[in-house]
């Protein structure tokens, strides 16, 4: 079973990556946001080896910010 929760904060890090290396500030900001939201509530419904991949891209986002 596909969670879909975790599908969307993969995406939402993604974007604020690319974002981030376009360096539109307000953009990076705003995808770095919807990214956190996301990855919070895909860790609340996720399984611990997802849990672990999405402490990975809290990683990722962190060294964006």
């Amino acid at each position: 079973m596909r969670n879909e929760l975790f599908e969307q904060a993969r995406q939402y890090v993604e974007l604020a990556k690319l974002a981030s290396s376009q360096n539109t500030s307000e953009d990076t900001q705003t995808a770095i946001g919807k990214a956190k939201n996301a990855l919070s509530s895909a860790y609340a419904n996720s399984t611990v080896a997802e849990q672990k991949q999405l402490r990975e891209l809290q990683d990722e986002l962190n060294q964006l910010s």
